[in-house]
């Protein structure tokens, strides 16, 4: 084995986007595009002597080909171990539970997350500092920088490392660990809930139906359900990963999990639903015949948090990106507790969770997480739900209806509006942020413009500010229309546009949501001109 110098040149527009760089395959396949972006990973970082590195991914076509790249240069930058899943698998949750549990300094996940796979799908390549997170902007505009001006990336010529078997090998002089990907996410599930609880309710019968989406949560959520928790055989559908995640589009969401939605609203519907994503860091919950919107579920766990022996002694405050609903922010004057506004993108939950003002954290892209550790985790948050039902004996039906009776409703909704022309998008969006000045105090279809602004955060931690994060008109009410481009799509831009209307009254929780939110949709429309700019009629999905 030797390690080699390859000369190379830069590829434009290797900027990391919301959760790392993502691609189409074909964008990865080229010669050196994974080297040249792995490269600037490890000169952002520094030599590895003595370092414990990471490696894992979801599964989807070309994983395996770049865990295989990553190893060998891995080795070549003087690591001296590495942590990798068998058969190149870790769920992104899995990866922050072993970085945290094993002291490693980082860790490369590989998944596009909730974005299709196979040879004409999507790719990604992301790194997590030693908290397990997400690395912050000035670590990932360093990597950005570097990918700008390298001349050569470096990589052992070591043969191909035998991932699908458990044990230690060695390329050049950095130790190889494949290790079991589900075990220690396991036993940290275990020591969170009361696993004796959900095993009774199973064996009184409870049924549920756990849609993996052909991705990478079924391997642990057949461990976990149905191993350690003695759910039936076949609680777990679509659980064997696939490159291609069967051909389906791996997004939790009432419209990608049809499958599930179906049975859910069938006269044999089980007693409780759930799915999860491409890499298993989001979730949906499903009742009968009742999706639970994100910004929901994550109230209804803030709500709930004792019942888990992991949160028994409450929590110190909660976090939720700008889009989510102000649902959670009820909860958390309830609770006398704080509740914090960030920008889209778990890594700005981490310094709140590290300095120990939030415990619990969620988005309303059906991502939910604690400080567990510094990702969202799908699997997670259904088994906070298993053990809420079996905590209270209710349905997840009633659990809901009388959330929404104590605390009222947040009806909501996310409209996208997929591969529209970029400039079409960034027309619109720049149209808006010059209304700002002149849209609060305006009566629009009846309601009044309290605040409109292009959401800047500060951070309270380390005081750093993310600006142009979206753009929000707030009613006096406590409405909201929320304007935002996405950083996770691979073609053309994604205008997203989040609805929301707070209803106290419970004589009216049961409204359609879309007609609920009927004039808010309209306003929306008359101030953007968002069917005339991107020639869209509707939607691509509502969710």
């Amino acid at each position: 084995m030797t390690i080699q110098t390859v000369a190379t040149t830069p590829f434009a527009g290797q900027r990391p986007g919301t959760s790392g760089l993502r691609k189409k395959v074909s964008e990865f396949q080229q010669p050196a595009y994974l080297e040249n972006f792995v490269e600037a990973i490890f000169l952002t970082l520094g030599e590895g002597a003595g370092r414990t590195l990471v490696v894992g991914g979801d599964g989807r076509y070309f994983n395996r080909q770049a865990v295989q790249t990553i190893l060998r240069m891995a080795a070549a930058h003087g690591i001296e171990r590495v942590l990798v899943g068998r058969g190149g698998i870790l769920s992104t949750p899995a990866v922050s539970c072993v970085i945290r549990k094993h002291a490693a300094f980082g860790g490369i996940v590989l998944s596009a997350s909730h974005n299709p796979g196979g040879p004409d799908g999507d790719f990604g390549i992301k790194y997590n500092i030693e908290n397990g997170g997400p690395a912050p902007e000035k670590i990932t505009e360093a990597i950005f920088a570097n990918t700008q001006i390298l001349q050569a990336y470096r990589i052992s010529d070591a043969p191909a490392v035998d991932l699908d078997t458990l044990g230690t090998t060695r390329i050049e002089n950095m130790r190889v660990e494949v290790i079991d990907p589900v075990a220690d996410y396991a036993e940290l599930m275990a020591r969170l809930f009361d696993f004796d609880a959900i095993r009774a309710l199973f064996a009184r019968g409870f049924t549920m139906r756990f849609d993996a989406m052909h991705a990478v949560s079924g391997p642990y959520a057949h461990a976990i359900l149905e191993g350690m928790l003695g759910a039936p055989a076949g609680t777990v559908i679509n659980g064997t990963p696939r490159e291609d995640f069967g051909g389906g589009h791996p997004d939790p969401n009432p419209v990608n999990a049809a499958e599930l939605i179906a049975l859910m609203n069938g006269p044999d519907a089980p007693d409780f639903g759930a799915a999860s994503d491409g890499d298993g860091d989001r979730n949906m919950i499903v009742g009968r015949r009742l999706p639970v919107t994100p910004s929901d579920s994550l109230a209804i766990i803030a709500a709930n948090v004792t019942v888990a022996p992991g949160y028994k002694g409450g929590i110190a405050g909660i976090a939720r990106s700008m889009p989510t609903s102000t649902a959670a922010d009820r909860v958390a004057d309830a609770l006398g507790i704080s509740c914090f506004e960030t920008p889209t993108g778990w890594k700005y939950f981490g310094n709140l969770m590290d300095a120990n003002l939030v415990a619990l954290c969620g988005e309303e892209s059906y991502g939910t997480g604690s400080h567990h550790i510094r990702e969202k985790d799908g699997l997670w948050a259904v088994l906070f739900w298993l053990n809420l039902l079996a905590a209270s004996g209710k349905s997840v039906e009633r659990i809901v209806h009388e959330h929404w009776a104590r605390f009222g409703r947040n009806y909501y909704s996310r409209h996208d509006y997929e591969a529209v022309d970029a400039g079409a998008a960034d027309g619109l969006m720049t149209a808006l942020r010059d209304q700002l000045p002149e849209l609060a105090g305006r009566m629009l279809d009846g309601h009044h413009v309290a605040e409109a602004d292009d959401f800047v955060y500060n951070d309270p931690v380390d005081g750093s500010v993310a600006t142009r994060q979206g753009i929000r008109i707030i009613m006096g009410d406590g409405s909201r229309i929320v304007f935002r481009l996405s950083g996770t799509g691979t073609e053309g831009a994604t205008i997203r546009l989040y609805l929301e209307r707070y209803e106290p009254d419970p004589a009216r929780h049961d409204l359609d949501t879309q007609e609920a939110l009927g004039s808010l949709a309209r306003i929306a429309d008359e101030i953007s001109g968002l069917r005339r700019r991107t020639g869209r009629a509707q939607p691509s999905v509502i969710t």
